[in-house]
C-alpha cells in the first residue's frame, strides 16, 4: 500500500493531512503548497497563461493541467478540490469564470465570461442538516474540442458537451449537447444542429 492509499484509508492521518494542505474553514490551499508543491505537481503547456488576478485553488492530490498556448484571465477561479481540471491547447477561459472538477475541456475552446462549469453538488435529502455540511457528490463534465460557450452560462455536472457545440450566453445545460450543435435556453435545447450532406446548419 503506497503511503498516499494509506493516508486515505486512516481517518486520523487523512484530517492531519488535510489540515497540512488546508487552512481550517477555508477551501484554498496553503501558501506553501502553492510555492513547493504545485508547480512541480501540475502540468503547464509552453506559452500557456494565467492571469495574476486568477484565483487557482488547486491541490496536489488531483490532477491540474493547462495545454500549450492556453489562456485562463483575470479573476476566475479553478477548484481541483473534488476532481481533475484538465484543460486542453489553445483554449481560452475567459473573466471571471469558475471551474470546479471534475472537469476535462478539449482543445480550441471558446469560454466567453462569467460562466460557471461545476462537476459539484452538496447533499440536501438530510433536512436535518444545512447543505453546506452534507455529502458532497460529484459527476465529471467533459466538454469537447472547438466549443464555444456563452456568457454567462452554467454547466451542471454530468453533462457532456460534444465536439463543435456551441451555447448561447445565459443558457443553463442540464443534459448531453451531441457534436455540431446549437444549443440555448434554460434549460438548454438544441435548435441548431450542422447537416454535412448540405454544409449548412439546420434548425430542429
Amino acid at each position: 500500500m503506497s503511503v498516499t492509499e494509506k493516508i486515505k484509508s486512516n481517518p486520523l492521518f487523512k484530517k492531519i493531512a488535510l489540515w497540512l494542505l488546508i487552512p481550517p474553514g477555508q477551501h484554498k490551499p496553503r501558501l506553501w503548497v502553492k510555492m513547493f508543491i504545485n508547480p512541480f505537481k501540475h502540468k503547464r503547456g509552453k506559452k500557456s497563461l494565467i492571469r495574476h488576478r486568477t484565483r487557482l485553488d488547486v491541490f496536489p492530490y488531483n490532477r491540474f493541467e493547462l495545454g500549450e498556448k492556453s489562456v485562463i484571465e483575470d479573476f476566475s477561479t479553478i477548484n481541483n478540490g473534488v476532481g481533475d481540471v484538465l484543460i486542453g491547447d489553445r483554449t481560452i477561459i475567459g473573466i471571471s469564470n469558475v471551474i470546479i472538477g471534475p472537469v476535462t475541456i478539449g482543445n480550441d475552446v471558446m469560454f466567453a465570461q462569467n460562466i460557471i462549469v461545476s462537476g459539484l453538488n452538496h447533499g440536501y435529502e438530510d433536512v436535518t442538516l444545512p447543505p453546506s455540511i452534507q455529502k458532497v457528490n460529484t459527476s465529471p463534465i467533459i466538454i469537447g474540442d472547438n466549443v464555444w460557450i456563452g456568457g454567462n452560462s452554467v454547466i451542471t455536472a454530468g453533462v457532456t458537451l460534444g465536439k463543435h457545440v456551441v451555447i448561447g450566453g445565459g443558457s443553463v445545460v442540464t443534459k448531453n449537447i451531441p457534436d455540431y450543435s446549437v444549443a440555448v435556453g434554460n434549460p438548454a435545447k438544441v435548435v441548431k444542429k450542422y447537416n454535412f450532406s448540405s454544409n449548412t446548419w439546420d434548425r430542429v
